[in-house]
């Protein structure tokens, strides 16, 4: 993975980092925050490296007899939230100018580094990919500073009917709510997520997914450097049924889960409906009857098809599910383009790498299946990864 240089880091990296993501060790610990205090659980498991299979940290492994801390924290926030249009109305200010310092962090080229790295080190994808989720979540703090944070609270008003009447609306926060998230983009989902809840008054408790919680971690450090309260938010290393107690026991005025859509239907039911889903999608392409002539187009649809379908490894939102074809574009060389490019990507520079979602075996039953449609057929690829150590928990296809 290459060496991480830590002989001259910086001092915003020295304010908040506890890990260094080349050398991390299962003496090293995650911690939960609630109450505005980092502390430890009663049990720990070990992370394990995901291009290794040797373990790599040791996480909290919260369990239900440890819930009550983050219950008790989300009963407490009130109806009217930590800030509304009428109360406490410097907060929006201040988180804009938490915003400004994030920034101003992140334009430090050894935290950007740490934070690359970070990622690379958890749930392995190429730079490329790392550096786009990094320099998303930049942009997004970037567009809430200044006023922006105070005038996304904007109320609308009309004019009544007769004098003195009007009609006027407010953005008002839910309370307590909770944030739940997954592996792919440990940094650019859950964050702007929960930052547009803290904008808006929300106190949330988040979890993200437990193989990458560490880097969210180092993230929610990195905001308290910056000027952000502790007690702002809680965030813990746990299970689903954890967190999943913790929201019902706690009243969760309303949820966001980013997931699978058996979870999503799960919770749906379990909280009352008080939930918005993200969940997953079956994405199309369609290339019709107007086969360009230009190789240049057929060149540019081909690397499209490959960077949507193969980029971190299958395991964006947004990936490619299927693609239909009409038989004109059979006439031009688009598969075979689309061989080679699958062709140049090496588990060396993570251009494909662990499948952290599936097994082998999992990917090898749904090949099997697929393949007794009539005339389906393998056109490249379809064989498990060589030379590697990815451990068998993980895919590697």
């Amino acid at each position: 993975m290459g060496s991480f240089q830590t002989r001259a880091i910086s001092q915003h990296l020295k304010a908040f980092a506890t890990v260094d993501p080349e050398n991390l060790s299962n003496k090293d610990k995650g911690f939960n925050l609630v109450g505005g205090e980092w502390v430890q659980s009663n049990q720990y498991k070990d992370l394990v490296d995901p291009l290794t299979g040797l373990p790599m940290i040791s996480l909290p492994d919260t369990q239900i007899d440890e819930i009550q801390p983050f219950v008790d924290s989300l009963r407490a926030v009130p109806k009217s939230g930590l800030h509304n249009p009428f109360k406490n109305k410097e907060r929006y200010l201040m988180l804009s100018e938490v915003n400004r310092r994030v920034v101003e962090c992140m334009h430090d080229k050894e935290v950007y580094e740490f934070f690359v790295r970070s990622v690379q080190r958890c749930v392995p994808k190429s730079r490329q990919q790392t550096e786009a989720e990094i320099n998303v979540t930049i942009d997004f703090f970037e567009n809430y500073g200044g006023d922006r944070v105070r005038f996304l609270a904007h109320s609308n008003r009309q004019p009544g009917d007769h004098a003195g009447q009007f009609n006027t609306s407010y953005r008002v926060p839910y309370g307590g709510v909770g944030v739940i998230t997954p592996f792919n983009f440990p940094i650019e989902i859950p964050v702007l997520q929960f930052m547009g809840a803290l904008y808006m008054g929300n106190k949330p408790v988040v979890k993200g997914d437990t193989r990458t919680s560490i880097v969210l971690e180092q993230w929610i450090r990195m905001l308290h450097y910056c000027g952000l309260p502790k007690e702002d938010m809680d965030f813990l290393h746990a299970d689903g049924p954890v967190m999943e107690k913790i929201l019902k026991q706690g009243d969760a005025k309303n949820t966001l889960f980013t997931g699978s859509s058996k979870v999503g239907e799960h919770l749906c039911k379990q909280l009352n409906g008080k939930i918005k889903l993200e969940d997953g999608g079956f994405d199309w392409k369609i290339l019709g009857p107007d086969a360009p002539k230009d190789q240049a187009q057929v060149d540019m649809v081909a690397y499209t098809c490959d960077q949507d379908a193969y980029a971190h490894s299958g395991q964006k939102c947004s990936a490619q599910s299927i693609l239909f074809m009409h038989k004109n574009w059979r006439k031009t060389d688009l598969l075979e383009k689309m061989q080679a490019q699958a062709e140049k990507r090496s588990i060396k520079d993570l251009t494909i790498g662990p499948i952290l979602s599936w097994t082998n075996e999992r990917i090898q039953e749904h090949l099997n299946a697929v393949l007794e449609l009539d005339g389906a057929q393998v056109l490249f690829g379809g064989l498990p990864l060589k030379n590697h150590t990815i451990p068998k928990i993980y895919g590697a296809w």
